[in-house]
């Protein structure tokens, strides 16, 4: 079973728009966060997906006088430390690059960081349940689906179902509840939320994942954010 931990690399990207880097004709200018999330999406999405990963969530936000790039990434078999920094240094040459033909992405300074997905995000396509089979799942099943009789009751409403992927591919996924096996289309679901098991994972010999969750192993090149600024102004 693969440990879904938030192994997170974050490199200091000092760029000054009044330097000989700063903003050229065309670039991306003052606050337009969703502009420049979109630039960087067209730049760090290749660069992801060409060294074998997928890009699960690109964000930008503001943390003081700096932006944080956040680039979350992963892949069957799961991600590690070792796999972050790789992705991390390649993304930070093609950003280096468009940089130098296109100007300044973010305007002053920023910061990297890319990490893996934690336990708490959200199973959203189908290439999450799949990885994800062997894991307890908590998840609506929406009230225009076909749902199974339970006692001979008609459901009534949307429903919470909690099952063990047994199962998943393209079109759909497969639940062990404690009705039985049962099978359901991904429009049939709302997102699915990952449970934590402290007896299972006491048996498999895992790591608490609720401590992979919070407590984030970290590679930091950079100067601290200034801690009496937070984050606001973030872009999805």
């Amino acid at each position: 079973m693969t440990q879904r931990g938030r192994a997170t690399r974050s490199t200091g990207r000092p760029r000054d728009g009044a330097g000989p880097r700063g903003p050229r004709e065309g670039g991306p200018r003052g606050g337009d966060l969703a502009a420049r999330r979109a630039r960087l999406r067209t730049v760090i999405e290749p660069v992801v997906n060409g060294v074998g990963y997928d890009l699960e969530d690109l964000t930008v936000s503001r943390a003081g006088r700096r932006h944080v790039v956040r680039v979350i990434v992963d892949r069957d078999g799961g991600i590690d430390l070792d796999a972050v920094a790789d992705v991390s240094r390649a993304v930070s040459t093609a950003l280096d690059a468009a940089e130098e033909a296109d100007g300044d992405i973010v305007a002053g300074e920023y910061q990297l960081e890319v990490s893996s997905p934690g336990v708490d995000r959200p199973l959203t396509l189908p290439r999450h349940w799949r990885r994800n089979v062997g894991r307890l799942v908590k998840v609506t099943a929406r009230a225009a689906a076909s749902l199974p009789p339970q006692r001979g009751e008609q459901p009534a409403g949307d429903r919470q179902l909690t099952g063990r992927v047994v199962g998943a591919d393209d079109e759909g996924v497969q639940l062990e509840t404690d009705d039985g096996r049962t099978s359901w289309a991904y429009a049939q679901l709302g997102p699915g939320r990952v449970q934590v098991e402290f007896t299972r994972l006491a048996e498999l010999g895992e790591p608490d994942e609720l401590d992979d969750a919070d407590d984030t192993d970290e590679f930091d090149d950079s100067d601290d954010i200034d801690d009496e600024d937070d984050v606001e102004d973030e872009e999805r």
